[in-house]
C-alpha cells in the first residue's frame, strides 16, 4: 500500500506508459533485431546525456513527440539505474 503502482502511476499516465512501452519495443527491434524484448544496458548507459539531447531535439525538429517519448524512456532508465546503484543492486533482467 506504500507503493501504489496502479493507482499512483498507471492510472495517472496510461497513455504515456503505452507510448514509452511502444518506444521500448521499437527500439529493441531496431537495436536487437530478431531478439526478444530486453534492455541491452551495455549498448548505452549515458541516459542523462541522451535525455538532454532528446529534450533539445524535441522542440526543433520533426518528430517532437518521438523525442518526448525517447526522453521519458531515458529518464526512467536513468532513475532505475540510480536506484539500483543506491541500493547496491546489479543489473535486473
Amino acid at each position: 500500500k506504500e507503493s501504489p503502482v496502479y493507482a499512483g502511476f498507471m492510472l495517472y499516465f496510461p497513455d504515456a506508459i503505452v507510448a514509452v512501452a511502444r518506444h521500448s519495443k521499437q527500439s529493441n527491434d531496431k537495436h536487437n533485431p530478431g531478439e526478444p524484448l530486453y534492455w541491452s544496458r551495455e549498448k548505452s548507459a549515458d541516459h542523462a546525456e541522451c535525455e538532454a539531447r532528446h529534450l533539445l531535439s524535441g522542440d526543433k525538429r520533426d518528430g517532437a513527440s518521438r523525442h518526448k517519448i525517447a526522453k521519458a524512456w531515458r529518464a526512467m532508465a536513468d532513475l532505475q539505474s540510480y536506484i539500483e546503484r543506491l541500493h547496491g543492486r546489479g543489473e535486473k533482467v
